[in-house]
């Protein structure tokens, strides 16, 4: 839909909605940049524009000549000259309250799945040990099991802790909402305690959590009971019920 003409430019309804949101950036760029010495450099760019569009209109071929130079690495140097605004302005976007939604939104589908293949492999009474790696890395523990990188889902799970399938015996481990290894081995807790009380998924669900900020959901095959452990410390039968709010509490919390 045409809104009017200029000359014989066209105006439009899609024109005004791009106008509208580079108006809005350069809006909220002005303020990232107000009060810095990058609000300098940005007048510079801009008295550059200004020259470039004289230097077009009335062909003067050497100025072109300079402008169209400075424009092949200018993209470059303004990532360079404003990449503490740039990163403000990306953590600020990352702040956002859509965004926040939509990796909100996100993490809850992935919640689901993994609660969803708890319950499975439970009912099944398949062993499990699935550990949730959070602010601390877990590369030494994925290096010793297979490489897998895979979407998480509760099919994938089921698959992985299927009794004799190969990657079955070990620990998965979840980065996000990524499987990235399975067949992992992790340390076992030597807390007198568990000593005897526990098999060895158990121990190593506990012994990951002390090592690291990690969380360990584990799966009993001989009583089909889900455990969470973290820091170091065992919560035994989880109702299914609760499940999915224990999980949330546990995740966000601190070490």
């Amino acid at each position: 839909m045409t809104l009017f003409h200029v000359g014989f430019l066209k105006f439009g309804i899609v024109d005004l909605i791009d106008v509208a949101i580079v108006a809005f950036l350069f809006y909220r760029f002005l303020i990232l940049v107000k009060g810095t010495r990058s609000i300098q450099i940005l007048f510079g760019i801009f008295a550059l524009i200004v020259i470039a569009f004289v230097a077009f209109w009335f062909q003067l071929e050497g100025l072109k000549w300079l402008i169209t130079n400075i424009a092949t690495v200018g993209v470059i140097v303004l990532v360079i000259v404003f990449q503490p605004e740039v990163r403000k302005a990306l953590a600020e976007f990352g702040q956002s309250r859509p965004f926040r939604l939509f990796i909100r939104y996100e993490k809850q589908k992935v919640l689901d799945e993994l609660v969803k293949g708890l319950i499975k492999l439970s009912e099944l009474r398949y062993g499990a040990l699935i550990v949730l790696e959070r602010e601390t890395g877990l590369k030494n523990f994925i290096e010793t099991g297979k490489s897998l990188n895979a979407q998480l889902s509760s099919e994938l799970l089921l698959t992985l802790f299927t009794p004799y399938t190969p990657l079955h015996d070990g620990a998965v481990i979840v980065r996000g909402d990524t499987v990235v290894a399975a067949a992992c081995t992790l340390p076992l807790t030597q807390k007198r305690e568990y000593a005897d009380l526990y098999g060895m998924r158990h121990k190593a669900g506990i012994g990951v959590t002390e090592d690291s900020d990690a969380l360990a959901v584990i799966v009993s095959e001989e009583t089909g009971e889900i455990s969470i452990a973290f820091n170091g410390n065992l919560r035994k039968d989880v109702e299914k019920g609760r499940l999915r709010d224990i999980l949330i509490q546990m995740i966000e919390a601190r070490k």
